[in-house]
């Protein structure tokens, strides 16, 4: 999707057994040295810390062990999180999102939208790494349990990982689907859900954005305002997600950091899971975008949410 910035790259003077000698160090004794595992895991790309682990298991123990044992919170959280290749993490939080009474439906919209190899995402094994054990039939057998109808159909399309990949625009689809959606809503009494499910589940990103600007000129009206009038409740807020994910990722990502930041508190599992997930795709641009959005740096922005270790780390991964 363009030219996108990460914030994490490979360490040039990567040397898995100086780091593990290193991590040994600041968790033995009396206190921790939670500035070294800061300094450590938030400046090495996900294979190098995959590396890691798997050098200090051979060598010491397990490393997310240890590191459970010395930390705590959402520091400890973000940490662990980082241990995890991306599509395992990603599979990890689809599992978290429909645990428990209810689903989460914007965490799950959120991941099975943007974790897509349109946007350069590892997360787009998710699929496959929920299918080892046969949680991916857990995942789909909880979302189908959990939701209904509409909302339980778009989510399952989007699970299924039928996305088209490549950046290749078809003008004619582009034409075919957005009267088929004009047709499904404005054109008629009531709303084909399942005609705006299956172009948006299924369409890669460059088609959808084609496909929008036909339909803005046939209907005179922003596909964003025809869901806003022709959907309700859960299903239009997937369906905005869908549409603001397929216009600009990073600009997505922004508001969710920001939403995550308003009012009361602070949504730290939303800050970790866009924060890490993030930080090897599109990050940079991500922060470029909360500045235009928000006339603020996304840096100062967590400065004031946040403290700590947690803050630390976050700091350093957007660098």
């Amino acid at each position: 999707m363009g030219n996108v910035q990460p914030t994490i790259v490979p360490y040039e003077q990567f040397d898995v057994t100086a780091d593990i000698k290193a991590l040994r160090q600041a968790c033995k004794g009396l206190g921790t040295d939670e500035a070294a595992i800061v300094e450590i895991l938030a400046n090495r790309s996900a294979a190098q810390r995959t590396e890691i682990k798997q050098a200090y298991f051979e060598k010491y123990d397990d490393l997310e062990e240890v590191l459970r044992g010395e930390l705590t919170g959402s520091f400890e959280k973000a940490i662990v999180a980082m241990l995890d290749p991306p599509h395992v993490y990603a599979a990890k939080q689809l599992r978290q999102a429909v645990q428990g009474v209810g689903t989460d439906e914007a965490v799950l919209v959120e991941i099975l939208c943007t974790a897509s190899n349109q946007v350069g995402q590892p997360g787009a094994r998710a699929g496959e790494a929920m299918d080892q054990g046969g949680a991916g039939c857990e995942l789909e057998a909880d979302i189908e349990g959990d939701t209904s109808g509409d909302v339980r159909n778009l989510l399952i399309a989007l699970l299924q990982a039928g996305r088209e990949e490549g950046y290749e625009v078809d003008e004619d689809l582009a034409e075919q689907d957005a009267q088929s959606m004009f047709e499904a809503g404005e054109g008629r009494f009531g709303t084909d859900e399942s005609t705006f499910t299956n172009v948006l589940a299924q369409r890669n990103y460059l088609q959808l954005q084609a496909t929008f600007k036909v339909y803005e000129k046939l209907s005179g009206t922003d596909i964003l305002d025809t869901i806003t009038s022709e959907a309700t409740g859960t299903l239009q807020d997937c369906y905005v997600t869908l549409v603001r994910c397929a216009k600009n990722p990073q600009l997505f990502f922004a508001r969710r950091l920001n939403a995550a930041m308003k009012g009361a508190g602070t949504d730290e599992d939303t800050l970790i899971r866009i924060v890490v997930g993030r930080s090897e795709v599109d990050l940079e641009t991500i922060k470029d975008m909360y500045l235009e959005k928000y006339d603020v740096t996304l840096k100062d922005a967590l400065d004031s949410e946040c403290g700590g270790d947690f803050k630390r780390l976050l700091m350093e991964i957007l660098h």
